[in-house]
């Protein structure tokens, strides 16, 4: 079993970068997204849409983790200046690694001009329906990264497979390619 964590701020790519992942590889894309969009028509951005979230996430996981699957993606926005973000990744890994799985983190960077260029795609638009509103959505973008580290600094991460891409000038069908490579997934 192979658990590929893709995390980063939003809009830099790493949904439709593990999109481009599955096609090449046997791993399934679980995005953020899937979990807060289920919730978010019935409870709006509240703590129960969030509660929820996180319940499901955990089951999915643990579901996944035991069965005789590939490998999972899941792509995060971590703020790296959030106690309770550090524990849900590592209570995440820890349910993967129960199980005997490998990680593997991929961090993702760009700047803000290219991710405000990229929250507007039609395949983004298409995926999240909380982003729709576009202008809400730059708005919470420019918010959360100058309330928010959204990188990690170096020595940060300390696991053996991890890898860090600043995909400003790459697509997302290269660096699908470089993840397989690097790990050999």
């Amino acid at each position: 079993m192979k658990f590929v964590m893709i995390f980063g701020p939003q809009a830099v790519g790493k949904m439709t970068i593990g999109y481009e992942l599955t096609k090449i590889t046997e791993l399934k894309l679980f995005h953020n997204h899937m979990t807060i969009e289920l919730f978010h028509p019935l409870f709006g951005a509240s703590s129960e849409t969030w509660r929820l979230t996180d319940l499901v996430r955990q089951e999915v996981f643990e579901s996944f983790a035991s069965s005789d699957q590939y490998g999972l993606i899941f792509t995060y926005v971590w703020g790296f200046d959030l106690q309770s973000d550090w524990d849900f990744v590592d209570q995440t890994c820890a349910i993967f690694e129960k199980q005997g799985a490998e990680i593997y983190f991929v961090e993702l960077e760009s700047p803000i001009e290219e991710r405000l260029k990229r929250n507007t795609t039609a395949f983004r638009l298409e995926q999240k329906p909380t982003k729709r509103n576009v202008e809400r959505s730059e708005s919470d973008l420019i918010q959360t990264m100058n309330n928010h580290r959204l990188n990690s600094q170096e020595g940060e991460i300390n696991r053996k497979n991890y890898l860090r891409i600043n995909n400003a000038d790459r697509s997302a069908e290269e660096v699908a390619k470089l993840i397989k490579t690097e790990f050999k997934l």
